[in-house]
């Protein structure tokens, strides 16, 4: 039911550095740095689903030799939601550098507890994200897909002004109950057919705190030093 919509990036060197930053022993720099090696391997991945097209060179012998361009990689906007994509978002970015950027401050209220189908009130602090055109390819990063809650805030409010081209979400970890919580959403605004999650494991259970199981615990605070 969510083939159409999730890619599981299932190259061994990805799968390695899962499993680092799922030791409970990986200290912070290390767990930052696996974080930004993600990023660099999921935009790697997207740019299998842009348009490319020919293009032909000439080559320092006189000889025009054909290869391709991807006009595409000239108009991404990453938005990162904060704080724990940041890691993965300079591993994007490394991929796309001319992307435009965007941030949202956003957060599940945790203290008022997850519903019984495993949803959280979101709350949305500040969104800075730049003009989005009809050309764009948008991706919202987040490193861990529990519930699925924040993830269709954010893609709500980007989506309410603009049309994007692509529709891309970048994730570490991700559950069904997300998967398919953001693929209702999308389905239901039409955009299914031009939108991808990427993530590099399905993990099957989300706990009573709304973390996901095995999982890999806070991202922010072990990326950062919090906690």
């Amino acid at each position: 039911m969510t083939q159409d919509l999730v890619v599981v990036i299932d190259h061994p060197f990805a799968k390695a550095i899962l499993t680092m930053l799922r030791d409970k022993r990986t200290d912070q720099i290390s767990f930052r740095k696996g974080l930004v090696r993600l990023g660099r391997i999921m935009g790697i991945e997207m740019i299998k689903y842009l348009d490319v097209e020919k293009a032909y060179v000439e080559t320092p012998l006189g000889v025009v030799a054909e290869g391709v361009r991807i006009p595409d990689m000239d108009y991404i906007v990453i938005i990162s939601i904060l704080r724990a994509a940041m890691p993965m978002v300079e591993g994007l970015i490394k991929i796309f550098p001319s992307a435009r950027q965007g941030i949202v401050s956003a957060r599940r209220v945790e203290e008022k507890g997850m519903s019984p189908g495993y949803e959280f009130e979101v709350e949305i602090h500040y969104t800075k994200i730049p003009k989005i055109y009809e050309r764009d390819t948008v991706i919202v990063v987040d490193p861990m897909f529990a519930t699925g809650s924040t993830m269709v805030a954010v893609a709500d409010r980007v989506i309410r002004e603009s049309k994007p081209k692509r529709l891309f979400f970048a994730t570490v970890i991700s559950t069904p109950i997300a998967i398919e919580r953001l693929r209702k959403y999308l389905d239901s605004k039409g955009l299914i057919s031009r939108s991808k999650l990427f993530t590099i494991a399905i993990d099957p259970e989300v706990n009573e705190k709304g973390y996901i199981v095995p999982g890999l615990g806070d991202a922010g605070d072990r990326a950062f030093g919090h906690g």
